[in-house]
């Protein structure tokens, strides 16, 4: 999103700016002149550890605005309560937001401003995380993330990358211009503002038994990148997801399922929707499952698993008379003759469009970080070069930014 379009969302907009105290608070000046620039207010509520990294004037400076950092300013609280602070901005953004001050959030503390603030607003509220490698990927930060999603606040980050004190990893606050964009989205910015997206991702399992279970190779990163891209260009979205390692996409709506059916439950329960596509890998039968661990007996005769065939999740969508989105997207995993295959499947299962890759174990591309695609519509195919997952992500969302913003199934070249 560039600045005519954030500068659009944002024009107008009051931000109640809470500085946590990370190392990234150095990035805070940068971040208030980029939310000036595009016509947002900024006022700052600086945490005590926050102003080890910053200083209130200069904060001041920036945002021409008081820095708020007291409870118990009885002057403050004569002009304006806390209460009144946590109301009168359109959104609440938190960066960093620490670990310490996530699980603040989680534990609903009010012990300072900051905290008070956010325990009184009825604004949305979001958050920029900045911490350690091994912080972030800790279990306790990791619950405290999932909770806040669940409570509604919104995430922008954290990013990849080199960190002060020397690791590498997840836990780099997003850059300014980044939080800027998460802003700009949220206020409903972007060619895509105004649609809503269903995106599956990931495999599904289906119990044999309570320990063993079908499934494949997906590891879901393919379209957990197409939910976040969708996402960027300000589109609804709801990821459906099976069971992946991979981290809720900042700024979606995460639904985590098992099996096929509840896929196609959550599926169906998110609907309407403007746009559907169907990333995940969904095993194509599940067992009658055992209640029981089934065991092996010496000299008995093996198991035998009475398969049923799962929902055709594709199909189901593709096919609705009522209610069917307008733009349906299906994934055709493939071994060889991948277009020939790819083309048939788009005719039967009636979608728009059908992303076309091969999966053969050479190509790693399952598990991995590249892909490399075969866009399948009522045209002529067209074949993709190499690229990162995100990527393919960014250029599919594009395609369906262009179809919507064209009124039909062209493509640009």
């Amino acid at each position: 999103m560039g600045v005519g379009e954030s500068g659009a969302a944002l024009s107008g907009k009051r931000v109640l700016l809470v500085v946590g105290g990370g190392i990234a608070a150095v990035k805070i000046p940068d971040l208030i002149r980029r939310l000036r620039e595009r016509g947002a207010s900024v006022s700052p509520v600086l945490t005590r550890a926050g102003a080890e990294f910053v200083t209130p004037l200069s904060l001041s400076a920036l945002a021409e605005e008081k820095v708020y950092t007291e409870l118990f300013d009885l002057t403050d609280e004569a002009e304006m309560g806390h209460i009144q602070l946590s109301r009168q901005a359109d959104i609440v953004l938190v960066a960093p937001a620490t670990a310490n001050l996530m699980a603040r959030m989680v534990a609903g503390m009010a012990d300072e401003l900051a905290t008070t603030v956010l325990m009184a607003t009825d604004k949305p509220v979001m958050i920029a995380p900045a911490m350690n490698v091994r912080m972030w990927e800790h279990p306790a930060t990791q619950r405290n993330l999932k909770q806040l999603r669940a409570d509604g606040v919104l995430v922008a980050g954290p990013n990849e990358g080199s960190m002060a004190c020397g690791e590498f990893g997840p836990g780099r606050m997003a850059e300014p211009l980044e939080i800027v964009d998460a802003l700009g989205r949220h206020f409903g910015s972007g060619p895509l503002a105004g649609k809503r997206a269903i995106v599956t991702s990931g495999p599904t399992h289906e119990p044999i038994d309570p320990v063993r279970y079908i499934a494949n190779r997906s590891s879901g990163k393919q379209g957990h990148a197409i939910a976040r891209a969708l996402g960027d260009l300000g589109a609804d979205v709801v990821l459906v997801s099976g069971p992946t390692a991979l981290p809720d996409p900042p700024g979606v709506e995460t639904v985590h399922v098992e099996t096929a059916v509840e896929m196609r439950d959550a599926c169906e329960a998110a609907l309407p929707a403007d746009i559907a596509v169907c990333a995940a890998a969904v095993a194509d039968w599940r067992a009658e499952a055992a209640g029981q661990k089934l065991k092996k007996q010496e000299g008995q005769p093996l198991p035998q698993l009475a398969l049923a065939e799962n929902p055709d999740i594709l199909a189901g969508l593709a096919g609705r008379t009522t209610g069917r989105p307008e733009l349906v997207i299906g994934f055709a995993a493939e071994t060889q003759n991948v277009v020939e295959y790819a083309t048939a499947k788009r005719k039967k299962k009636g979608c728009d469009w059908i992303v076309a890759n091969d999966v053969s174990p050479a190509t790693g591309t399952f598990g991995g970080d590249r892909n490399a695609v075969t866009l399948i519509s009522a045209g002529e195919p067209e074949t993709w070069p190499p690229m990162a997952k995100t990527e393919v992500a960014e250029r599919l969302a594009d395609r369906i930014a262009w179809y919507f913003g064209h009124d039909g199934p062209g493509a640009p070249e």
